[in-house]
């Protein structure tokens, strides 16, 4: 039998996701909800699906095994909180809430209710990921130094023009950016103990900054750094270095993270490695062993379907939990306090 989806925001990854559900045969879109706008009666009529301007309505009219929120991020936790309360798995795009108390409540009611919501950091299903910490957890690797990280690109006019939420309070690029790279950073580096940071409005003068500087101190004892800006000509950001998405230029040989150990570093997602072959004769004076090492790409979106449905099918447990989601907001939240403070600010 089908799963039978209902996807609240057709905005750019509600699309996306709307043209993965139709590719596969286990699963059917059976509504779409949104503004009641033309181009978003349209769509929902192009595609044939039920079109509803509320989720309750759509919850009303259509029988739904899942949903699945593309929404506006101040949307996101009251929609969820409403599927929870319908008994209906969700899959929430990142952010899973535009605030961290809000996050907190929602997190809770998950515990509460056993229903499952899966937050949407994709990349944690890239098979890249896998590669790397094969590597960071080798002896190749030893201890973890440093990170450094980088998402510098240039989004164009009209990406704010059809969403003019994204220059206000809510939106902006550490709240949409950056809460993507928070995850990685967890991933591939364990919990961030505290940050520090700057940010700056200079280049695009919208109420949300276009450009962060971020120092961070992981529960390790490793030490990162974080560069952010959405009004940067560069291709230093996992859009354009990872080649999982064919709408963005490809630079295979270029790296977005670099993670450093004691015994080697390692290039991310290029996965150029150099290791020195002795402990005991370790210095900058020696050379390095260099390698790289072997990847298969995949589509992270669609492999994350593939997750959701198992969850929506009490196959799996969410990956990426509410409770992530939430771990997630309070690093974005450390952020934002150093920001204003000018200060190190501990992670809650």
């Amino acid at each position: 039998m089908k799963s039978r989806i209902i996807l609240s925001g057709p905005g750019l990854i509600g699309r996306r996701h709307v043209e993965l559900v139709e590719e596969r045969p286990d699963c059917t879109l059976v509504g779409i909800v949104a503004p009641d706008r033309p181009e978003h009666v349209n769509f929902a009529q192009d595609i044939g699906a039920a079109f509803f301007s509320d989720l309750s309505e759509a919850f009303d009219a259509v029988e739904a095994d899942g949903v699945i929120i593309s929404s506006p991020n101040r949307f996101h936790s009251e929609q969820a909180l409403l599927c929870l309360e319908r008994g209906v798995p969700a899959l929430v795009e990142k952010p899973v809430a535009d605030s961290l108390e809000s996050a907190r409540v929602l997190a809770e009611a998950v515990e509460e209710s056993g229903v499952p919501i899966l937050v949407g950091h994709h990349r944690t299903y890239s098979p890249l990921i896998e590669v790397l910490l094969d590597y960071v957890n080798s002896e190749r690797f030893g201890r973890l130094v440093a990170l450094q990280g980088s998402a510098l690109f240039f989004k164009p006019d009209h990406y704010f023009e059809d969403g003019p939420w994204r220059m206000l309070k809510g939106g902006g690029p550490i709240l949409i950016n950056m809460i993507h790279e928070i995850g990685l950073m967890r991933t591939f580096a364990g919990e961030i103990r505290s940050v520090q940071a700057v940010a700056s409005n200079s280049q695009r003068h919208f109420e949300v900054e276009d450009t962060v500087a971020i120092a961070l101190e992981f529960e390790s004892g490793a030490l990162g750094t974080f560069l952010l800006s959405d009004a940067a000509a560069s291709s230093k950001s996992w859009e354009m270095t990872a080649g999982e998405n064919p709408a963005y230029p490809f630079f295979p040989d270029e790296a977005c993270y670099h993670l450093a150990g004691t015994m080697g570093s390692i290039d991310f997602p290029s996965m150029t490695v150099r290791s020195y072959p002795d402990a005991a004769d370790r210095s900058w004076w020696k050379p390095f062993e260099l390698g790289r090492k072997s990847i298969q790409r995949a589509d992270p979106l669609e492999r994350q379907l593939s997750h959701f449905l198992d969850v929506i099918r009490q196959e799996a447990a969410p990956r990426v939990s509410a409770y992530d989601g939430l771990q997630n907001m309070r690093v974005l939240q450390a952020i934002y306090d150093a920001i204003e403070t000018r200060s190190s600010v501990l992670v809650s």
